[in-house]
């Protein structure tokens, strides 16, 4: 079984679509563990309604903001799945995403994997980007650059055991991206199959203010020299640029 685990913090405008992506989905052995980051709007409602209907999808409920990393790492907690998956709430994905990840995984033996995804708008219009996944990622290419969208990125329980995400507010995905790479390399699925929506408010739309976070992960979480974390942060600033192709 799949867990898939979504952070929810007053995403009432997409979540319906992005938990309908999960229900689509061709696998059908899956749970959706949606963890509400205290939520001002009519979120928990909204996921309480497909709770009612769908025993697969489980509501978890934060008792005071806390962030993404938490409420995920809430979900990890939570899950029972041999595999752990990532959706975040304005986030969707193809039907065939699961059945194709899983057997990609199964018949090579991959511990951890990832594939392509393309943009859509807020109202699910297609925007012509699209992230290539690349076909291996070990520890050390990744410091270059976070090479992994979180939105496609699954590990195997069984292999690695439950891993965490820091709790810091931002790239806390790519933080554990690199802990699983430490232990296994990351393999990537050259298929889109998932779709990151922009919006107005997305936590990753300020760039600039995400490079702290960066060096944050550089300096005190891979405990890397100022010169090293200097390095590898100019290489990142230098990668973003070449990130899209059409």
């Amino acid at each position: 079984m799949v867990s898939v685990i979504t952070p929810v913090h007053n995403s009432e405008k997409f979540i319906r679509q992005c938990v309908e992506s999960v229900q689509n989905q061709f696998y059908k052995e899956w749970e959706h563990i949606l963890v509400d980051d205290c939520s001002e709007d009519r979120s928990v409602e909204i996921i309480q309604e497909y709770a009612r209907k769908d025993q697969r999808i489980r509501l978890i409920q934060l008792d005071q903001n806390s962030g993404a990393g938490v409420a995920r790492n809430k979900g990890i907690a939570e899950a029972k799945g041999s595999y752990i998956a990532f959706l975040d709430s304005d986030d969707q994905w193809y039907p065939e995403k699961l059945e194709k990840q899983i057997t990609f995984m199964q018949n090579n033996k991959y511990h951890f994997s990832f594939t392509s995804y393309d943009t859509i708008d807020e109202k699910g219009n297609k925007l012509g980007q699209l992230f290539k996944a690349r076909q291996r990622v070990t520890y050390n290419t990744a410091l270059f650059k976070n090479p992994i969208g979180c939105l496609t990125a699954m590990y195997d329980v069984n292999f690695f055991g439950k891993q965490y995400m820091p709790e810091i507010r931002k790239r806390q995905d790519y933080a554990l991206w690199l802990k699983l790479l430490k232990k296994a390399d990351g393999y990537g699925l050259q298929e889109v199959l998932s779709s990151y929506r922009h919006t107005s408010n997305s936590i990753s739309s300020g760039k600039i203010g995400l490079l702290k976070y960066e060096w944050k992960i550089y300096r005190e979480i891979e405990g890397l020299s100022f010169l090293q974390s200097s390095f590898y942060l100019l290489s990142a600033v230098f990668m973003k640029l070449r990130t899209y192709i059409k």
